[in-house]
């Protein structure tokens, strides 16, 4: 397997207990790519459909895309033999393209392989504009016990700015599905759009809380990097309107019970995103699929890879078992920042007895640096927990500054 090795110098990292472990399955495709999106995300080969039907990606894609995927599974298995996984879920792209059996067939396939936990959350990315009533019943038949639904806007205007395939009368069909289908799922929205004013931000808020969701995410719209936004800016509200829809947002959220417990994510108690909880208390991930990214903690060291990005080229690797682009073994003085780039997006930070279980590391490895972010006021921290302050989860960048330094 010809894979590109990328050792960084490190001293003896050591792990009694390894961290719990997720997967991650990259479905790629997308009906269009979005001009803010920078994901690995490519525009698909769909079937013929009658009108009145949600798209759906090429039948031997489809196919060819699953037995690669399970490839890919079969030949990490080394590497996680023996190891319960906790949650799982599906990315994209648009998994929700896939067919209902397709997913079913492949939750057959990782079932046969590593141990779901009972109570493992499995969770499908969805997009309006491809969902069909059936199909949905079909994927919690499958396994799927939660949901996660791009909206990301109510308002025609913005849905047209923001260059999406639905509408709001196909967005607000979706959630009705999912609603009827998922006693768990989030609406994924987004603010600080083209064009959008405070009372816009709200409205859209209003009206994804009228659907009953046990989730929210609420994303700023950032201008990315090789996106179609990025060559063709659009004007978008100034800082201080946006930080306006922040503050709004929250404490309409706050008010509706939803517990703001990371940067963009509100959930009712209990109900956190169990996933990404496991990313941000810097768990382990397996992520098979073209350019998923994997992070693994071994007894004596900790690995990054990232499999082949295009599709096409994905198949055919890991139909040679050679899926893994990049393999990247992380020095531990890596690790403090990793952990704290993680841990800091929780409003509600974490036990400070994680700090040595995720890094193998003292905490007073970070003694210097976390007494200058509390000299800052970013930090505040007891005996038993960090967490960022509200200074701190505003300016989270130049708390993580100040820990990038002690790299």
């Amino acid at each position: 397997m010809s894979v590109q090795q990328l050792t960084l110098p490190q001293r003896t990292v050591a792990f009694s207990v390894l961290p719990p472990l997720s997967l991650y399955v990259h479905l790629p495709w997308c009906v269009r790519k979005c001009p803010y999106c920078d994901f690995n995300s490519h525009e698909m080969r769909a079937h013929a459909r009658t009108q009145g039907e949600a798209p759906a990606l090429d039948a031997d894609l489809e196919r060819d895309y699953v037995a690669a995927l399970v490839r890919d599974l079969d030949t990490a298995l080394p590497l996680v033999w023996g190891r319960p996984v906790r949650t799982l879920f599906f990315g994209g792209g648009t998994p929700s393209l896939f067919s209902a059996a397709s997913i079913d067939a492949l939750l057959s396939q990782v079932r046969a392989r590593v141990t779901l936990t009972a109570d493992a959350e499995i969770t499908l990315e969805a997009n309006p504009g491809t969902f069909e009533a059936r199909k949905f019943a079909d994927f919690r038949a499958a396994g799927i016990n939660r949901l996660s639904i791009g909206v990301q806007s109510f308002d025609a205007t913005h849905l047209k700015a923001l260059g999406r395939i639905h509408d709001a009368a196909q967005a607000r069909g979706a959630l009705e599905i999912a609603r009827s289908n998922f006693d768990n799922f989030n609406i994924d929205l987004m603010y600080a759009l083209p064009g959008q004013d405070l009372a816009g931000a709200l409205a859209d808020i209003e009206a994804a809380l009228a659907f009953s969701p046990t989730h929210l995410s609420a994303y700023h719209l950032t201008i990315e990097p090789n996106t179609l936004f990025h060559r063709h800016p659009p004007v978008v509200p100034d800082d201080d309107a946006a930080a306006d829809m922040q503050e709004a947002i929250e404490a309409r959220l706050a008010r509706a019970g939803f517990i703001h417990y990371e940067t963009s994510a509100f959930a009712l108690p209990r109900l956190e995103s169990r996933h990404n909880l496991n990313y941000w208390t810097f768990g382990d991930y397996l992520g098979i699929g073209a350019g998923a990214h994997s992070k693994l903690s071994l007894p004596d060291r900790v690995l990054r890879q990232m499999r082949w990005k295009h599709p096409r080229e994905y198949v055919e690797k890991a139909a040679a078992d050679n899926a893994i682009q990049l393999e990247q073994t992380v020095g531990i003085e890596a690790l403090p920042f990793e952990f704290m780039m993680n841990a800091l997006r929780l409003n509600r930070g974490v036990d400070l007895e994680l700090f040595e279980a995720r890094t193998s590391l003292p905490l007073h490895a970070v003694k210097k640096e976390l007494a200058t972010a509390e000299e800052r006021g970013l930090i505040e921290r007891d005996h038993l927990r960090l967490r960022p302050t509200l200074k701190g989860q505003r300016f989270l960048n130049d708390l993580l500054q100040i820990f990038l330094k002690a790299a």
